[in-house]
């Protein structure tokens, strides 16, 4: 069993914040300008496209305004209903998913530093791509005198973490304090007056949890899960939040769906195939595997039915371009 969580927040204002990246963004084209008087000029620039000279010159411009674009949405996070969602999340590398407006990071990868400032920290599971940054997270914050962070982990593992923070207590001689949370499936905990946290069950092949909100739900992060979610009743707050941060690891046949659920993750056209079930207003794509380029992760996105389409925003920070040396 797998499990994820969904935070609830009843009283919570949602304001829309323009998506600032879009998978089919392009660069605006380049203008050349041509002087009429030089005749000769143009007949030079014309045996120079013919040789590919100014085409190369325009792809490294256009690769030079693409780099600032994702830059600027790196920088700014992307907006979702609200939310300004931060981190990456490479399937097999780290996965760290930021949501400022929480003060909560769900799993802590390799601990990306602008994690360290979130005071909750939600765990789905114990893989290293999901937890090996958490002895890091916790002594950062000791170290910048911030206060102990509250980590929620399944009930499952929470013994196993305590171990781990006590055995790097004694390698490193130092305090690390956290308050350690085992919150199973179907219990709460209140972060705040108009916050709520529920874990739901979640399916991958070690046990883990999704952290889901009620009443109200905005925003439900599954972390590593195969698409049995997406059938259980259960999940059904999930489904419903504003926004679900959810995986794909996979998205063409090299890998099939037999192959994904066989590791306990999904396949793109899985989310295809149940995408009635899916009543979000956003949803944010993780866990891509680290074989795939950017291309070939909005490319598989335009595969999705155009009204999921309109909602999706794939997470590729830490992902290379094909074009990238």
């Amino acid at each position: 069993m797998h499990s994820s969580m969904t935070i609830t927040s009843p009283l919570f204002p949602s304001f829309h914040q323009p998506n600032t990246y879009h998978p089919s963004y392009k660069p605006p084209p380049m203008i050349t300008h041509q002087n009429p008087t030089k005749p000769n000029n143009n007949i030079c620039t014309k045996s120079l496209k013919n040789s590919g000279f100014l085409s190369a010159i325009g792809n490294a411009i256009e690769e030079q305004e693409y780099r600032k674009a994702r830059a600027e949405v790196i920088r700014k996070g992307t907006g979702l209903e609200g939310y300004n969602i931060e981190g990456l999340s490479v399937g097999g590398n780290e996965t760290c998913v930021i949501v400022p407006e929480f003060k909560s990071a769900f799993d802590i990868g390799r601990c990306p530093p602008r994690a360290v400032a979130m005071n909750f920290l939600f765990i789905t599971h114990a893989h290293l791509d999901h937890i090996g940054g958490l002895p890091m997270y916790v002594a950062t914050r000791g170290l910048y005198n911030m206060s102990p962070p509250t980590v929620f982990v399944p009930p499952s593992i929470k013994d196993d973490v305590e171990n781990l923070m006590e055995l790097h207590r004694k390698m490193g001689d130092v305090e690390l304090n956290l308050d350690l949370v085992a919150l199973d499936v179907g219990e709460t905990y209140e972060l705040r007056n108009d916050l709520v946290v529920r874990p739901f069950k979640t399916y991958h092949v070690i046990p883990s949890q999704i952290t889901d909100t009620i009443l109200s739900p905005e925003v439900a992060f599954t972390g590593d899960t195969s698409s049995d979610f997406l059938l259980d009743p259960r999940s059904s707050d999930a489904l419903r939040a504003k926004v679900l941060i959810t995986e794909a690891t996979f998205l063409d046949d090299q890998c099939n769906i037999e192959h994904a659920r066989e590791h306990g993750h999904m396949h793109i056209d899985e989310i295809i195939e149940h995408s009635k079930w899916i009543r979000n207003k956003a949803i944010l794509l993780t866990h891509f595997s680290a074989r795939y380029h950017i291309e070939e992760i909005r490319q598989a996105v335009t595969k999705l039915q155009a009204k999921v389409q309109a909602k999706v925003v794939p997470l590729t920070e830490g992902f290379r371009s094909m074009y990238t040396p």
